[in-house]
């Protein structure tokens, strides 16, 4: 394992080279972006962490992360972060914030969720957890907890309004569904966890233009 965020050497070079682009191409809110991505870094540890014994108990947990997963949930955030720099557009810098609380929704689900009853998003039948496409209550929940803590954070680091961050929360809990849904391909064989991944956080930040 390298350093406290759980990844493994090509995976922690990766997102060290993603963060030095959003730091560097994020001017002058680089350094904020970049701590935004960090608290989704922190929070994530904290939640895979919750329960270990009882999800190795469940063949659940999953330890060292990564290029694949590094890939699957910064590109896109890292890209906005690009886009914001060439184009000066806000619009971007909103899709940010909102790709990273869409991937820490699904984060606090998938993590939070498996200690509950889940149901399968497909004629709702009980399934066991961990399954993908799979919804439960605790992890409903905890999906739009994780979406806000990257908003409410996005208030104090860069600025955002409360009402956009309530917004920007609001769509981070839908770009975590919308891996739910794709979660039933996953399933069936269509994609992988990756994919999916990567999915919801181009949802966040796609729906931030349908919905302003």
């Amino acid at each position: 394992m390298v350093g406290a965020f759980m990844l493994d050497k090509p995976g922690f070079l990766l997102a060290l080279t993603m963060g030095i682009i959003i730091l560097v191409l994020g001017y002058p809110r680089g350094l904020q972006m970049l701590l935004l991505m960090l608290v989704f870094l922190l929070v994530s540890v904290i939640v895979t962490k919750y329960g270990t014994r009882s999800k190795r108990r469940l063949n659940l947990f999953e330890g060292e992360r990564g290029w694949k997963n590094v890939i699957s949930n910064g590109l896109v955030p890292t890209a906005m972060a690009v886009a914001l720099f060439f184009t000066g557009d806000n619009m971007f810098l909103l899709a940010y914030v909102a790709s990273i609380a869409s991937i820490t929704a699904d984060k606090f689900a998938s993590e939070l969720g498996v200690f509950d009853i889940p149901f399968f998003l497909w004629g709702m039948r009980k399934v066991k957890p961990g399954t993908s496409g799979a919804v439960s209550v605790l992890g409903t929940l905890a999906s739009l907890s994780g979406a806000f803590v990257i908003s409410i954070s996005s208030i104090y680091l860069l600025g955002i309004s409360i009402q956009m961050a309530f917004f920007l929360g609001l769509i981070g809990f839908l770009g975590g569904f919308v891996d739910s849904i794709f979660g039933i391909l996953e399933e069936r064989g269509i994609g992988n966890k990756y994919t999916t991944n990567f999915i919801c956080s181009l949802a966040g930040a796609l729906l931030v233009w349908l919905v302003f």
